[in-house]
């Protein structure tokens, strides 16, 4: 049986990443092959990938990446806090989302499971890849990320412009950057108040109907008034549900749309907020 030492472990343990007990006990096993010794480090990770696939996965981070022609979003959990402050686990979910660009990928499949089962075997603790999202940049787009604090909400905007040049603006950068910040803050339901679906109005103006046939104050009131009263309510509440109906957070004074349409007249074009997706870590 070859010898096996110190420094053939530490080979080892370089080129796969696997513990230095593992590392010894595969190089033994496989009589100092290291091809060999690979392939069991290989198996043994597998091995402990499928026992761990039952452990709640409650911690994790979220990324965002964007080509200039595509933006994924992505959600990776695993099992501690302290695992979700690794680096390896970061550096995971930014080869993950980086693969998802390169290659296409609008689904999971064997290939990014194998990329988060490789660092299970290494790292012993179950993980998940939970969800990712692939959106289109329209010509003459701009996509602006932000991603918050430890990687626990990570935010995409996607402006459209009627000059593209405009996105070189210094004041229409900083714009988008608000507005990620903006929509990381307020997490609205809604772009606005025309997406909002049907179910959703019809259910909240049943409410405010309710409300106001139930306010004796209102009671002697005409029906014309009554509903003017529930719209109002019904206005309300877009503007705190819908993105370009919130105030601001840069300015309370107006709302997201005025702010968008001040700068775009500011810089000289016309910009839109074409879409916004907000992504947050957890349990799924």
């Amino acid at each position: 049986m070859a010898a096996i030492s110190a420094a053939d472990v530490k080979k080892l343990r370089d080129i796969t990443g696997a513990g230095m007990m593992d590392c010894k006990k595969a190089l033994t096993q496989a009589d100092g092959d290291f091809a060999g010794a690979e392939k069991i480090l290989k198996e043994m990770g597998l091995a402990a990938v499928a026992k761990r696939q039952d452990r709640a996965t409650e911690n994790g981070r979220v990324f965002v990446k964007s080509n200039g022609k595509k933006v994924v979003m992505l959600s990776l959990s695993c099992e501690t806090d302290f695992v979700a402050k690794n680096d390896d686990f970061k550096k995971l979910g930014e080869d993950l989302c980086s693969v998802i660009l390169e290659k296409g990928y609008t689904e999971p499949n064997e290939e990014l499971k194998g990329m988060v089962d490789g660092l299970i075997a290494i790292i012993k603790e179950n993980m998940n890849l939970v969800t990712f999202t692939v959106t289109d940049i329209p010509e003459n787009g701009y996509c602006a990320t932000y991603v918050h604090g430890e990687g626990a909400v990570a935010v995409s905007i996607i402006l459209k412009a009627d000059n593209a040049a405009v996105f070189e603006n210094d004041s229409v950068k900083e714009l988008a950057h608000d507005l990620a910040l903006h929509a990381a803050a307020y997490k609205p339901q809604y772009l606005c108040d025309s997406v909002v679906p049907k179910e959703y109005e019809e259910e909240q103006l049943g409410i405010f109907r309710a409300q106001v046939a139930q306010d004796e104050k209102l009671a002697s009131k005409p029906d014309k008034v009554k509903e003017g009263i529930v719209r109002g309510k019904l206005s309300k509440l877009y503007k705190d549900v819908c993105f370009l109906d919130q105030a601001f957070v840069k300015d309370d004074t107006k709302s997201v749309s005025q702010a968008v349409a001040e700068c775009g007249k500011a810089a000289g074009a016309k910009i839109e907020v074409v879409s916004y997706s907000v992504i947050m870590a957890g349990l799924k």
